[in-house]
């Protein structure tokens, strides 16, 4: 075999070996479940996690839209440690299915359409700070952050829109809300809670639990209201028959 034949074969066997090296590296990539942190770091957080999540599922029930929480997403193939969970997020015209985490290049490039996190002593920095950058640089069209224990805060609850790669804040509106554009609902405190409209309907946001009670409340109030309009017909069809008889004579 030539000199040359030896160059040739030692260069194509390094291709390979490299090629099947790149494979090797991009299928031994592993991306976790769970980043370590706990869901919540006190009573509140956890509950305003678990609310907004129900909220915004039993809202967007019957349409393409996937609600997300406490979900870790990656927005960088091949580097795991380019991740953000946030404490809810929506996206819009997206496949409702659930997930394990979010790999935004398996979801057609999908980033939230809005974030939201509910902050706390250990989580202010990160929720002031280090997370906004992060959903300004990869596209998050709306943040919005919520003290529920209203101590590290001040006004417990804020709202930000991008314009260009950094976010500017919202302002409130006449009613003291703060208006997400993208998915039409207005946030506001209520005493000491946080409460969610539909910006169109002025409706306020329910759970799946809280709209059947509703419901059934109506029900009710309606059967209530039908039994009375009975009794009410039936004792003027009596005043009637008993006029008829002093009319006729009759006993």
């Amino acid at each position: 075999m030539s000199p040359v034949s030896d160059r040739n074969w030692g260069t194509d066997t390094l291709e390979t070996v490299h090629a099947m090296s790149l494979i090797r590296t991009k299928f031994a990539v592993e991306y976790p479940d769970s980043d370590g942190d706990p869901m919540g770091e006190s009573d509140w957080h956890i509950d305003w996690t678990i609310r907004l999540r129900d909220l915004l599922k039993w809202r967007y029930r019957d349409r393409q839209v996937y609600v997300g929480s406490d979900l870790i997403i990656y927005y960088q193939e091949g580097e795991p440690l380019r991740s953000i969970v946030p404490d809810g997020f929506v996206v819009l015209g997206h496949s409702p299915h659930l997930r394990r985490i979010f790999k935004t290049w398996d979801e057609d490039n999908r980033v939230p359409d809005v974030a939201f996190e509910f902050t706390s002593l250990s989580s202010k920095i990160k929720d002031t700070v280090q997370k906004p950058e992060i959903y300004a640089s990869i596209g998050v069209t709306e943040y919005f952050i919520y003290d529920c224990e209203r101590e590290y805060l001040n006004p417990p609850l804020q709202g930000f829109r991008l314009d260009g790669d950094h976010y500017e804040a919202i302002e409130r509106d006449a009613d003291s809300a703060f208006q997400c554009q993208t998915l039409g609902l207005k946030l506001r405190i209520e005493g000491d809670k946080l409460a969610i409209y539909d910006s169109v309907t002025g409706k306020q946001l329910l759970t799946e639990a809280e709209a059947e009670a509703e419901r059934a409340e109506a029900e009710a109030g309606r059967a209530e209201a039908e039994a009375g309009l009975r009794k009410r017909v039936e004792a003027e069809n009596d005043q009637l028959r008993a006029e008829l008889r002093r009319l006729r004579g009759e006993s």
